[in-house]
Formats: C-alpha cells, structure tokens, sequence
C-alpha cells in the first residue's frame, strides 16, 4: 500500500498554494484603497460636471453637478462660488444668502421670488444663480 500523505488525510487540507502573510496583506490593502478612493471625505464636494453656453450675446449660461457627502443636519449648496456642505435650514427657508454664495467682493441679494440670487461685482456686472 503507497503511503497516504498528510495532506491528504487531513479533512480540512485545500489543494490551494500556500501564501505567506504578506500576499495576504496587499491583496488586502488595495481592496481598501479601491473601496476608500471612490469616497469623498464627510463634508467636501466635488464637481462632477461643468457646461458652459455662451450662445447668446453678452450672457454666459453655466450649469455645474457637484457631488457632496455631507453631515448629518448639512445639505448641497454653494459657499463663495463653490459647491460645499451648508446647513439643511438656510436652503429649506430659501435664505440663499446666508450660506454665502458670492466672493468676498460681491454682494449678494435674494432674486423676488427666492428661486436663487445675485452676485453683484463692483463693477457692476451681475451673475445670477436660479435653483431648480
């Protein structure tokens, strides 16, 4: 009778290749890293994607998605013309204002009907922002 090996009279031996404990610990660690880099960090946003038309004389249409992983109590808005994290209430009483959406130069007014508002530069040029 040909002698049975260890392995193989052991009920819990695998067929697979032993790997040593470093193999396992970089298979490991680029799982985490694919599985961290699809994240973004508790209240940042990024933008996503940005179209600009500029069909029309003297008016430039821009419309920008933004991604955010905001905190609890926070929802997507725009702090000095850059989508951020802002409090859930400034956006739920349309108080677009007190999220401050202009640059440090401009002022800022509610459009009438607060469906967004007006960043007034010194010059005199004024963007207006809607929201949908």
């Amino acid at each position: 009778m040909a002698p049975v090996s260890r392995l193989a009279r052991r009920k819990d031996a695998s067929r697979w290749p032993r790997m040593s404990s470093t193999f396992w610990a970089v298979v490991l660690l680029t799982a985490l890293l694919l599985l961290y880099c699809g994240q973004l960090a508790a209240g940042t946003c990024e933008i996503v994607t940005l179209d600009r038309d500029s069909s029309q004389p003297r008016r430039t249409i821009a419309r920008q998605t933004a991604r955010c992983a905001c905190k609890k109590g926070q929802i997507a808005g725009t702090t000095r013309a850059r989508p951020a994290c802002v409090d859930a209430g400034i956006v739920r009483k349309k108080q677009w204002c007190e999220m401050v959406p202009c640059l440090e130069d401009e002022g800022c007014d509610l459009l009438v009907n607060k469906s967004g508002w007006t960043c007034t530069q010194p010059g005199g040029r004024v963007k207006t922002t809607t929201v949908s």
